[in-house]
C-alpha cells in the first residue's frame, strides 16, 4: 500500500506524518487489497476555529472511496476519516463478498 501526504498551504512535521502513516495504515486490516491512499491536508481559513481539513482517498481495486473531515487538529480529523472509511471498506468488502 502506498501512502502520499500532501500538505497544501503550509508544511507538515515529521511527527504528523508519522501519525498520519501509522492510522492509515490500520485500514488494511479492514480490506486488505488496498492499492493507494491520497491524504490531503489544508488549512482553511487560519484565524478561525475548526480549520483543518483532511481528506483521504482510497484507491482499491475497480473502486475509489473518499472522505473529509473538518476539525480543530489534523489529528483528530485524520482520526475521523480513517474511522469513516473503515465504515466504508466494510461495506464495500461485503459488496464484493456478495457478487
Amino acid at each position: 500500500m502506498e501512502i502520499k501526504i500532501q500538505s497544501i498551504h503550509f508544511d507538515a512535521t515529521e511527527q504528523l506524518k508519522a501519525f498520519i502513516e501509522k492510522k492509515v495504515a490500520k485500514l488494511e486490516k479492514s480490506y486488505e487489497d488496498i492499492q493507494k491512499v491520497e491524504v490531503q491536508l489544508k488549512v482553511v481559513k487560519p484565524a478561525t476555529a475548526l480549520n483543518k481539513e483532511a481528506s483521504l482517498t482510497v484507491n482499491v481495486p475497480g473502486n475509489t472511496l473518499f472522505v473529509e473531515k473538518v476539525c480543530d487538529t489534523f489529528e483528530e480529523s485524520i482520526d475521523q476519516c480513517v474511522d469513516s472509511l473503515k465504515v466504508q471498506l466494510t461495506k464495500f468488502k461485503e459488496k464484493q463478498r456478495n457478487r
